[in-house]
């Protein structure tokens, strides 16, 4: 199951951007746009996460975070236009687990979320399944009709971005960035060469193709049709 992520922004260009973008990754995401319904939210649906901006209308950031660690040790993050140490001081004395400082790019953004969420949930690893095709985040291993098969590091990391996204078409740019971190460039065939690997390992025995190729732009994980 996927880790619900609270934003609280109260600018909607941001907010909206982070929805996205948290969406995207495969998060369950709630976002309010003022203390007081942050708060609303968090007691009716507890977060795993919750993104806090420090300035608010009506309860500030401070004083949500200050009420949110009263009752909870839910992983707080900070976001705040502010980068006085004053501020950031602040922002962890009320209870913030770690302060990021806007504008801020969205890698570091989520590698800060994922490391939160890993120290709150250190020993719970997830198995995503699709069809009769199964993923454990746990032994990094996959499983098919009863067989299962070892994964690489990069084998795990892209089978795990197509289980994150099904039915969801992935650009080669989009691979690239997430898998592979930087742009091998536009005649590289690496993604190919790791999808004909997957598909060794999914297809054994004559099972159907659950990755497919969607000419000149990218893959899906999907059924037959």
């Amino acid at each position: 199951m996927s880790s619900t992520i609270l934003i609280v922004e109260d600018e909607e260009r941001i907010r909206q951007f982070l929805q996205r973008g948290l969406g995207f990754e495969g998060y369950r995401v709630e976002a309010a746009a003022d203390g007081s319904t942050a708060l609303e939210l968090a007691r009716d649906n507890p977060p795993d996460l919750v993104l806090l901006d420090l300035m608010l209308p009506g309860i500030d950031g401070l004083e949500v975070c200050r009420r949110l660690r009263a009752v909870s040790d839910v992983p707080i993050l900070m976001l705040t236009a502010k980068e006085a140490i004053e501020d950031r001081v602040a922002g962890l004395d009320a209870g913030a687990d770690d302060y990021l400082v806007k504008p801020f790019a969205f890698d570091e953004l989520m590698a800060r979320v994922r490391a939160l969420l890993r120290r709150a949930q250190p020993n719970l690893p997830q198995v995503y399944r699709f069809a009769d095709l199964e993923l454990d985040t746990g032994t990094r291993q996959g499983r098919r009709g009863g067989v299962t098969f070892d994964l690489t590091a990069k084998e795990y990391e892209l089978l795990e971005l197509f289980m994150r996204h099904p039915r969801q078409v992935l650009t080669r740019d989009v691979i690239f960035d997430r898998v592979w971190n930087y742009d091998f460039g536009g005649e590289s065939n690496i993604i190919e060469v790791y999808v004909r690997y997957l598909r060794q390992k999914t297809e054994q025995g004559g099972m159907l193709r659950l990755i497919h190729t969607v000419r000149g732009i990218g893959y899906v994980l999907r059924e037959e049709s």
